[in-house]
This record gives C-alpha cells, sequence and structure tokens, in this order.
C-alpha cells in the first residue's frame, strides 16, 4: 500500500479515536454522578460516532454533486 494512503488512514483513525474519546469524556461529565454515567457515555460516543459518519457521507455526496468551480 501507498505510504502516503496508509498515513492517511492512520490519521483518519486516530482522530475518530480522539474525537470518540473526547465525546465520551464531555458525556461522561455532564452525566455527573448517574449511576449508569458510564454506560450513558458509552451509548453517547457510540451514537457520535455513526451518526457523524453518516452526515460527512451526505456532506461528501453534496458536495460532489455540486460544481463549486469545477469545469464541465
Amino acid at each position: 500500500m501507498d505510504q502516503n494512503k496508509l498515513r492517511h488512514i492512520s490519521k483518519a483513525i486516530t482522530w475518530r479515536i480522539i474525537a470518540s474519546t473526547t465525546t465520551f469524556l464531555l458525556a461522561l461529565a455532564f452525566f455527573g454522578d448517574d449511576a449508569q454515567a458510564i454506560k450513558k457515555a458509552t451509548g453517547v460516543a457510540i451514537a457520535e460516532t455513526i451518526l457523524k459518519m453518516v452526515l460527512y457521507y451526505f456532506h461528501e455526496r453534496v458536495w460532489f454533486s455540486v460544481k463549486f468551480g469545477r469545469k464541465k
């Protein structure tokens, strides 16, 4: 595999880990002393990961279909 592609894949994975961990910790702080805080924060982090991947896909599709400055 091309080194640049491997670097981009690695960067995408590490960014997703950082983003989801941040969301988990933020949700954990919001749920505070709730007995189910870890379970709820985990649910929020998983939902956030899935939802953002879906939204990013549609975002990319819109940008691909719009011809901002592209020649035909």
